[in-house]
């Protein structure tokens, strides 16, 4: 009723109420409403479609959801129970209005609505929980809570105002084209993030990191984004509560069930298929959140095992970035609304239940490992089996994505399977997996190397920042062939000259058309070296022309060389052209020739006159010292050749030798990387056994203070009678020190006078029967002595549970009531005249000698039966009656009342009776004196 008065009746929004009803009870709660708003209240009707400013009420006996704003009403799975109508309408509104749904939890007991806004704020939506301080019943309130997925805890009349913000959306971040201050805003929030946490949320989506930032400044009533991110500065416990916004820990068991049921009937069985029984099964389920889906996996692993008969040892490591959803998993205790997702067979099978939920039971939690892992930047675990990582990928950026499946394919195995959601994909990795499953996302590991090197040094995934950039994925893909590439190789065919592409060395990367006319290989060692292979004629022209584009990086076009090949003179036009590469960045250079014509033949010279003899030894001269000269180049040339080959030969050893360090180095750093994992395992399970240990530590100290506080000698003993603990108090029934532990507590006296408890602990171990009695101690102190199995969590009996109570007090109380009751019935039989004592009710408690003598009654006869009933009647007298009826309750007295009647076997008889009011201290019951006076004989 609060709520509804303090909202306007124009705010444009649409109210559906669900609460908890009878099946079988009218609701009135239309009429009640009405009285609060002005707003028009209708019970829904099946197909009602959802208008503003109205509010909608549930009918009861009826499941209510949400289809494309129509409200659709169906009966309930159960007509009584435990049901979840509000999870229902929840779950639904936030799968029809996504970022636009609104969930409210009010005053209730018991976990209902939790689970649907855990799924609204998964959607984006907005959830208010009413402080539990103002609630009538708390344990909805506080259930949504402690569930972490309360956007805002206030109270009813407080929520209107909040409403109408959420109504109004932040253009500063919503903006198609953010502002420079927006994008500024955002970058300082990022950086006191990183600062605060150590954490980046820099390559998470900005449209999620956006909806939650606008969550706290809306808590805040802040509008602007540089005013929160000097709120940030100011405040640093804000920056821990938008770390927890910003940690999306919605699932549910066995969420998408039939990805499950493949899980189950076909993924796992290929696994386990080949694999022998004392084999290890790893497995690493990835932003685990609260661990359902971790307990799902292991639930089904155990069926699978049950149902094989097999038996496998299990390594199934849960991970998450949040500390409190690990310390949820790690309790491994859930509200009652899992039962919408678990079957009951499983709950059965798997859960405890509990008051408030179900608790796995221990042999489930111990299949699983829980620890605290940043899954972007730690290292991952390594020779998994099955690595699931599911809903975490669509909340980070494509360049996140882009690092973590690489990662993810360097922890399986070779054949391991990766399990994704459904609207999660490998991207553009396709070479390292190999589809299993289109629609539910089930991948095989491949074998590939790409993964491998992005853990090699400068690439590891883990350890670079995020402005590092990763080789693109190259991907091969089918041309298609047209009629421009048909005429642009129909053209270089039929124009353009042969030519080679070599590298900065020389060495051949392409040959475009007949080469063979110019390049031939060497003799000796194979060489694809293109300078190499050019005739001999060609070599130097080619080298000077090669030598330039290199060094100076000039062109040498059109120069025409001749050079004789097999006996032809033949004339071809050089040209060497530098070329750069763009995709690798390096320099290429282009050797193109071109066929010329052959000169005709000279004709002969006509001599008009006889040659000088000096001109012709001149000409002598220069042939031969030009066949000198290019013998010396000859020469040089083999020279620079073989010098070549030996700096090759060197350079490849060189090489070979860097390839064999550079392979040492990889394998140095697979090691280190492999051992990087391990110690992340050892640490993952330290944590779990620390976290173990404080708990273990927690409950012994609960156990010891427990054990000291309730004055209760206890002493644990195994199925061999051996001492395995006691508490303080049992050291005074058997002495017993610390050093006894572990020694047969037959060996150890006691102080009882008769021990012979030793053989009733055997006998309870042999029948399972508990044995109790009351022993005495040679103090004189009594105990209450109780011997009982002792069964494990398993329901083991492994050895008994003796205990002692001081009942001393109370024996001493009881003796004390016997002495005074014999001391009293010793006085009233010493009187010598009749008397009865009396209840409330008039029963008879006892009576004196005297009264059995007089009588002639025994006490069997008239104990516990009413005085008007004794005999014959004769004490069914109405005006006694009306004086006993007075007595108790005005605390009176009477004296000589008369009694005149016929006794059997005493005749007629005149009596005087008095009447007296007693009060047993022992109890503080009132009781009635009655003394009888014979008056026959006078």
């Amino acid at each position: 009723m609060a709520f509804f008065r303090h909202l306007p009746v124009d705010s444009g929004m649409a109210f559906v109420l669900v609460q908890h009803l009878d099946p079988s009870h009218v609701s009135i709660l239309t009429e009640i409403l009405q009285r609060a708003t002005s707003m028009p209240v209708v019970e829904v009707a099946n197909q009602m479609a959802i208008e503003p400013d109205r509010v909608y009420v549930i009918p009861p006996n009826h499941d209510m959801t949400l289809l494309h704003g129509t409200l659709q009403l169906s009966a309930p799975e159960q007509e009584r129970g435990h049901r979840m109508p509000i999870d229902t309408f929840l779950r639904s509104l936030a799968e029809d209005q996504g970022k636009r749904a609104i969930g409210i939890i009010l005053s209730g007991t018991g976990t209902d609505g939790t689970q649907g806004l855990r799924a609204i704020v998964d959607k984006g939506g907005v959830s208010l929980v009413q402080d539990p301080a103002t609630a009538k019943y708390d344990g909805m309130p506080s259930s949504a809570i402690n569930a972490g997925v309360a956007t805002h805890v206030v109270a009813p009349d407080q929520m209107a105002d909040l409403l109408l913000l959420s109504r109004s959306p932040q253009s500063s971040l919503k903006s198609a084209q953010p502002a420079p201050a927006t994008i500024s805003g955002m970058n300082q929030i990022m950086m006191l993030l990183r600062s605060g946490t150590s954490h980046d949320f820099s390559g998470y989506k900005k449209s999620t990191i956006g909806r939650r930032i606008e969550r706290r400044m809306a808590q805040h009533n802040i509008e602007d984004i540089e005013v929160y991110a000097r709120h940030l500065k100011s405040k640093p416990d804000e920056v821990h509560s938008l770390f927890k916004e910003l940690l999306i820990n919605v699932t549910s068991f066995f969420r998408d069930p039939e990805a499950f049921v493949l899980l189950k009937q076909e993924i796992l069985p290929q696994i386990l298929a080949d694999k022998p029984d004392d084999y290890v099964l790893r497995l690493w389920v990835a932003g685990c959140a609260t661990g359902e889906e971790a307990y799902s996996i292991a639930m089904i692993l155990r069926e699978i095992m049950e149902e094989a008969h097999r038996e496998f040892k299990i390594q199934l490591y849960s991970t998450d970035l949040d500390d409190d959803a690990i310390a949820l998993a790690r309790a491994g205790f859930y509200p009652h609304n899992i039962t919408r997702d678990v079957s009951s067979e499983r709950l059965r099978r798997f859960f405890i239940k509990e008051d408030n939920g179900y608790r796995v039971k221990k042999e489930l939690r111990e299949m699983v490992v829980f620890a605290i892992q940043n899954v972007i930047k730690d290292p991952p675990f390594t020779k998994m089996d099955m690595v699931s990582c599911r809903n975490l990928m669509i909340y980070l950026g494509s360049g996140l994505q882009s690092r973590l499946i690489p990662a993810f394919h360097y922890a399986l195995k070779p054949g391991g399977v990766l399990f994704l959601s459904p609207s999660e994909s490998i991207g553009s990795h396709t070479e390292l997996f190999t589809l299993i499953s289109r629609k539910w996302k089930f991948y095989r590991t491949t074998g590939s190397i790409t993964s491998h090197c992005a853990v090699m040094p400068g690439g590891l995934s883990w350890a670079t920042d995020n402005g590092a950039k990763f080789p693109e994925v190259q991907m091969i893909k089918a041309k298609e062939t047209n009629i421009a590439e048909l005429t642009r190789r129909a053209l270089l065919q039929a124009f353009a000259p042969a030519s080679v592409v070599t590298d900065l060395k020389g060495e051949t990367l392409y040959i475009h058309g007949d080469t063979d006319r110019y390049l031939r290989p060497p003799p000796g060692h194979a060489t694809l070296n293109a300078i190499e292979m050019v005739q001999d004629g060609l070599q130097l022209a080619v080298r000077t022309a090669f030598g330039l584009a290199i060094s100076q990086g000039k062109a040498t076009l059109g120069h025409e060389v001749s050079f004789m090949a097999g006996g032809e003179a033949r004339r071809v036009i050089l040209e060497v052209r530098p070329l750069h590469d763009a995709e690798s960045g390096q320099g290429v250079v282009l050797v193109s020739f071109q066929d010329l014509p052959a000169l005709p033949p000279a004709k002969p010279l006509r001599h008009k006159r006889a040659a000088d003899p000096s001109d012709l030894k001149r000409i002598e001269e220069l042939e031969r010292d030009l066949s000198y000269a290019k013998e010396n180049l000859q020469a040089t040339i083999e020279e620079q050749q073989s010098s070549n080959e030996e700096l090759k030969s060197t350079n490849e050893e060189l090489q070979s030798t860097n390839e064999e360090l550079q392979s040492t180095n990889e394998e140095l750093e697979t090691s280190k990387e492999e051992l990087q994992s391990v110690n992340e395992e050892l640490t993952t399970i330290n944590a779990e056994l620390q976290a173990k240990i404080e708990q273990l530590a927690g409950m012994q100290s609960d156990m010891k203070n427990l054990l000291d506080n309730i004055n209760v000698g206890t002493i644990f003993i195994d199925d061999h009678l051996n001492v395995r603990r006691f508490s303080r108090e049992a050291a005074k029934v058997y002495r017993l020190i610390a050093s006894d532990v572990g020694r047969p507590l037959g060996d150890i006296k006691s102080d009882l006078d008769d021990d012979g408890l030793l053989a009733k602990a055997q006998t309870v171990i042999d029948t399972l029967i508990p044995y109790e009695r009351e022993v005495r101690t040679i103090g004189g102190d009594w105990y209450l002595a109780r011997i009982q199995p002792y069964r494990t969590l398993e329901n083991v009996i492994d050895g008994v549970v003796m205990t002692f109570s001081n009942i001393s007090a109370r024996i001493a109380a009881e003796v004390a009531e016997q002495e005074v009751h014999d001391i009293a019935e010793g006085i009233i039989n010493a009187i010598g005249k009749p008397m009865l004592v009396l209840d409330g009710s008039f029963n008879v408690i006892s009576a004196s000698g005297a009264f059995y003598h007089e009588f002639g009654v025994s006490p069997a006869e008239i104990q516990g039966r009413s005085i008007h009933s004794l005999g014959n009647h004769q004490w069914d007298i109405p005006a006694l009656r009306e004086l006993l009826e007075t007595i108790l309750p005005n605390q009176q007295t009477f004296d000589g009342f008369e009694v005149d009647h016929s006794f059997p076997g005493l005749g007629h008889r005149k009596m005087l009776l008095n009447g007296r009011r007693i009060v047993c201290k022992a109890s503080g019951r009132p009781l009635i004196l009655l003394t009888i006076q014979d008056q026959t004989a006078a």
